[in-house]
């Protein structure tokens, strides 16, 4: 895999309370906010964007770190270059107010945002409401933009955040006790399911984080849990991307099974709900 030249998106910008940021979209029908992983949004995420844009549905990428397109793999830009690239994003990340990484009880500001880009993009693609994906570090952010209603479809693969560097931390999530108990509400009353991804082996995503996601929300919680043996060898880093770098895409593999379970999450939450 090679650098991916952006061909078939749309390129444009979406701003709200005075914070613009590049956008990706690509399809049509109800908008799927798509949020990548550190480094950013690689040719593997614009890959599981293409899955999402083909069963008919508008993918929206936001342009938070990296970028687009770049391949972050030392064989395509040398391993100095991927390191100073990798670097770089974190460092944004690290620095920046718009993200939380270890406190608890809170989540990162960029959500407020990431709720507005998902309220423009359900008036502009219309449809029963909005599916969301975060992935590690912007995992949480699905689950935390659940507490707007237009928000149907929530996945959190890998949700990495706050950093497991204790025991308390590692048994919570990035979002505040409010916002839980809006999103614990919608799961009651309106039948709301919130998916998470993860590998069994994940030190950035401890088993007491799904534990506490289970306990808080009971059977709407939908835990897809794989085997670390059933990630893809060819990875960069150890067991960790269900739907990116670690995915096996081929029928029978354990992560092929969990991406069809997050494609038809969103069929039955905004296509067949819409219908």
């Amino acid at each position: 895999m090679a650098d991916h030249d952006l061909s078939g998106y749309e390129r444009s910008t979406f701003t709200h309370e005075g914070t613009e940021r590049r956008i990706l979209r690509r399809g049509s029908g109800p908008a799927v906010i798509v949020m990548a992983e550190i480094p950013g949004i690689t040719p593997k995420v614009l890959e599981f964007a293409d899955r999402v844009a083909a069963i008919g549905c508008t993918v929206v990428l936001p342009v938070l770190f990296g970028e687009p397109g770049l391949d972050p793999r030392p064989e395509a830009h040398g391993r100095l270059s991927a390191g100073r690239y990798a670097a770089s994003s974190i460092l944004k990340v690290c620095v920046s107010r718009e993200f939380t990484l270890l406190a608890t009880g809170r989540g990162s500001r960029v959500v407020t945002w990431l709720r507005a880009l998902a309220a423009h993009e359900h008036e502009r693609c219309g449809g029963p409401g909005v599916g969301a994906v975060g992935m590690c570090l912007t995992g949480g952010f699905a689950l935390a933009m659940a507490t707007d209603p237009r928000l149907v479809a929530p996945v959190l693969s890998q949700p990495s955040l706050p950093v497991a560097v204790s025991a308390g931390r590692s048994r919570t999530i990035d979002i505040s006790p409010e916002e839980l108990a809006v999103v614990r509400g919608r799961c009651e009353r309106e039948g709301l399911q919130v998916m998470g991804l993860r590998f069994k082996g994940d030190r950035f995503v401890p088993g007491g984080r799904f534990a506490f996601l289970r306990r808080e929300l009971g059977e709407a919680f939908v835990a897809v849990e794989l085997e670390d043996a059933s990630a893809n060898p060819e990875g960069l880093l150890p067991p960790h991307s269900v739907l990116t770098e670690h995915l096996i895409d081929a029928p029978g593999e354990p992560t092929r099974a969990a991406l069809d379970q997050v494609l038809d999450l969103f069929r039955t939450r905004l296509l067949d709900a819409g219908s």
